[in-house]
């Protein structure tokens, strides 16, 4: 592979680089830091600095919280019409549709994933707006059987105040999975984007007061987990915390929101396995592997990264594998031949080329791949490992970067038991003809989402979550609106 990527010199700076991108969005304005601290954050493309962000901390997401108590309490918010919610909210898809192109620009230059990836990103965060839009029109309670003296009845209600806490890998698209449904179900936000892309989030904050959300209702407050994202995690007056990223930080998510016991949805790490049986299109599936672990850098929770092959196809499926994977080619996010851009960060670079060290070290064959890129630009290549177990450490940790192992197993059974041998149970893939081991593989296999013959679909329509230890809770469908609402009974003596 070459030794170093060609970094395009005409790149493109948004204005956006030097407004709102820089300040923290508190009850409808845009202010700075009470510390008045800033934090740079990097191009992960050329290593240099791209902005500022204000470097919120408690005391700013003390003032947030405070906003959105506020807001959510005013008669104007809490006794909106549904009609009038779903108004705004299709108001908010419009608004993002509107700023698409400033924030695929945005989160290119912040995470370096392909512009043209971005671009799909932000139609896909229109979409959840607009499938939130049609829920505040259908949050039913219902009315029960009851003596001849009483009539008892339950409503949904808002939670309350949320906090969104959001990754690095998807900015805008993540952050509307927070809002969105939150916004629907007559809640208000405090969001905290991820401090290696903090840029995005200004433009979206932005488009959401265009469309007319009140101050107040979404705030959103740029910083560090560790002071930012702890101060909201434990905050005693947000009733509710939505958490995208790693189990390990998770875990401390929850242990801070035992303080008022508030609800907590977590979306956590996964180690997908993807299971091709013999009778499975093999081009298709080798196709869809390759895009399951090397789709945005690796940098997804669900992705399959752990390619199960029957041993009776398994020669000629690691070749056809191989081949797809090294047809992403690592470039400059802004370059149209680019199918995969750097890595995010340094430290996810280091991250990742440990796992590839290890997976040397433990004896698996790199059929691709299998190492980095010199020069400017946090890039590993795609890799496809061969010769690998169940029991080595890229099969049992997740790497977070374009690296796919594959695993052989002789029957049905092997497999399923293999696949479920993880901690995690985020998503899963079979691939076959027979619509009988479709069907039961799927149903054996302990995953909150299972792709049969495709790998990485999602839609707002449908739940979104993990068995085991890649979380608590659902995101979007139906599922997602009882994550936002409280149920209240009422008796009436009558």
């Amino acid at each position: 592979m070459p030794a170093t990527i060609t970094i395009l010199e005409d790149r493109p700076r948004p204005a956006s680089l030097d407004g709102a991108a820089k300040r923290l969005l508190i009850d409808g304005e845009w202010v700075d830091a009470a510390s008045g601290k800033t934090f740079e954050t990097i191009d992960p493309t050329t290593e240099e600095v791209l902005a500022s962000a204000a470097a919120g901390d408690a005391e700013d997401i003390d003032r947030a919280v405070a906003a959105a108590r506020r807001a959510f309490e005013q008669p104007s918010w809490r006794g909106m019409s549904p009609h009038d919610r779903t108004r705004l909210l299709l108001a908010c898809a419009e608004q993002v549709e509107e700023k698409a192109e400033e924030m695929a620009l945005l989160d290119a230059l912040d995470n370096g994933t392909p512009h043209v990836q971005m671009q799909v990103m932000m139609e896909r965060a229109a979409e959840v707006f607009r499938y939130y839009a049609g829920w505040p029109t259908k949050i039913f309670g219902a009315t029960s059987p009851s003596a001849g003296t009483m009539f008892n009845y339950t409503v949904r209600e808002p939670v309350g105040v949320c906090g969104g806490i959001i990754p690095w890998n998807n900015p805008v698209l993540m952050a509307t999975w927070k809002i969105a449904g939150a916004l629907a179900c007559g809640n208000t936000v405090v969001l905290k984007p991820a401090e290696q892309t903090p840029l995005s989030a200004g433009v979206l904050g932005q488009a959401l007061m265009d469309a007319g959300v009140p101050a107040g209702a979404v705030n959103i407050v740029t910083g560090f987990g560790e002071t930012a994202g702890a101060a909201l995690a434990a905050h005693r007056d947000v009733d509710k915390i939505a958490f995208t990223g790693s189990t390990e930080t998770g875990r401390r998510i929850l242990e801070a929101s035992t303080g008022n016991l508030k609800r907590v949805t977590l979306e956590l790490g996964g180690k997908s396995p993807n299971v091709i049986f013999p009778d499975a299109d093999l081009d298709a599936a080798a196709e869809a592997a390759a895009r399951g672990f090397c789709r945005l850098s690796g940098q997804v929770c669900a992705a399959a990264t752990r390619v199960f092959v029957h041993e009776s196809i398994a020669d000629e499926f690691v070749e056809a594998l191989a081949a797809q994977a090294a047809g992403y080619t690592p470039g400059d996010p802004f370059d149209p031949a680019s199918k995969i851009g750097p890595l995010v960060s340094a430290e996810q670079f280091d991250r990742v080329t440990s796992y590839l060290d290890a997976g040397h070290g433990e004896g698996a064959e790199a059929k691709t791949g299998g190492g980095a890129f010199e020069g400017r630009g946090f890039f590993v290549a795609p890799t496809v490992f061969d010769a690998v177990s169940n029991e080595m450490k890229i099969a049992r940790e997740e790497i977070f970067g374009p690296v796919g192992s594959v695993i052989r197993f002789g029957d049905e059974q092997e497999a399923v038991r293999l696949a479920n041998d993880t901690s995690y149970g985020l998503a899963a893939a079979v691939w076959t003809r027979d619509l009988a081991t479709a069907h039961r593989v799927s149903k054996a296999l302990q995953a909150g989402t299972v792709w049969v013959n495709t790998v990485g679909p999602q839609d707002p329509i449908l739940p979104f979550g993990g068995y085991k230890q890649s979380g608590l809770g659902r995101e979007h469908g139906a599922e997602a609106v009882e994550m936002y609402t409280e149920t209240k009974t009422v008796m009436v003596q009558l």
